[in-house]
């Protein structure tokens, strides 16, 4: 049974009914893919979840005066900005002028005066029709920043994008699609098959590694690094038999690191050790039997 790619992995990490018994089937017989499966579960999980708000707090006056005095603020802000929150919450009137109040005691002192009164009244009324025209015509009186910290107040009582299932739907999705991607590419990273320590031989000093990886499409290489290049001639490396009555040419290493694809059916274990010899430049295509470095690999 094949596989199933990361997009149908998740899928059935964001919807719990998503139909697809063939994949389920198949979560249910492979350890990886069920890693990989539980892996897009938990960040679902992750990003479902709600913070806990219910222990937030108003801060106290002290916050702001020592923020007032930190930047060195003028007199005209020294009033906290929060404490119509903490202290007049819900008492606040948003339609409320400051002149509304004096408009009317003018018209009250206006009305019960002598002979003079009668021109005051006529201001009053007249100050009362400009405030009686509609309020786009009006412009906006200034806002106390009392009035101002309670209208944020009241508009954070508004449900927050957790709570609302399609901006959390949407999260989980992206959350979901950055970790099949992140699984994705460590499926198609290279997978280490076996390794090797590569020791210099007498007269060299040039020490390194040698490993063989097998690529998403099933081929395999071997990755050969050294420490310098020490060869009078050329580079080049081997596959050799334990008893070193066998050997296979892998290709020439024109630097201190190469990768070297393997023939399909070649068996590590029939050829484990990794030489590279220093070959002349005479056009025989046999070992110099001159090797720089050697390793066994080990699976």
């Amino acid at each position: 049974m094949p596989h199933p790619d990361p997009e149908e992995l998740s899928l059935l990490a964001l919807y719990d009914d998503w139909e697809d018994s063939n994949t389920r089937d198949h979560l249910r017989v492979c350890p990886g893919c069920a890693a990989d499966f539980a892996a897009l579960r938990r960040t679902v999980e992750a990003v479902k979840t709600q913070p806990e708000t219910s222990r937030l707090e108003v801060p106290g006056p002290g916050v702001w005066a020592g923020i007032h005095q930190e930047l060195g603020l003028s007199e005209s802000v020294h009033d906290d900005p929060l404490a119509g929150i903490r202290e007049h919450y819900g008492t606040v009137r948003p339609g409320w002028a400051p002149g509304e109040a004096a408009a009317g005691e003018a018209a009250g002192d206006a009305r019960s005066g002598g002979q003079d009164a009668g021109q005051d009244v006529r201001q009053a009324d007249e100050h009362r029709a400009e405030r009686e025209v509609p309020e786009r015509e009006v412009p906006a009186e200034p806002v106390s920043l009392q009035e101002r910290a309670a209208s944020r107040a009241a508009s954070r009582r508004s449900p927050a994008w957790w709570q609302r299932p399609g901006p959390w739907m949407a999260a989980a999705a992206a959350a979901v699609l950055v970790t099949a991607g992140a699984v994705w590419s460590l499926n198609q990273a290279p997978r280490p098959l076996a390794e090797a320590d590569l020791a210099p031989l007498p007269k060299y000093s040039a020490a390194g590694s040698a490993r063989v990886v097998e690529t998403a499409d099933g081929s395999r290489a071997l990755e050969v690094q050294l420490s310098k290049d020490e060869a009078q001639g050329y580079q080049e490396v081997w596959l050799i038999a334990p008893d070193l009555s066998r050997l296979v040419s892998l290709g020439v290493m024109n630097s201190d690191s190469g990768t070297f694809q393997l023939p399909a059916g070649l068996e590590i274990s029939e050829y484990p050790i990794v030489d590279v010899s220093d070959e002349p430049v005479d056009g025989n295509p046999a070992h110099s039997s001159v090797s720089i470095a050697r390793g066994t690999l080990a699976t």
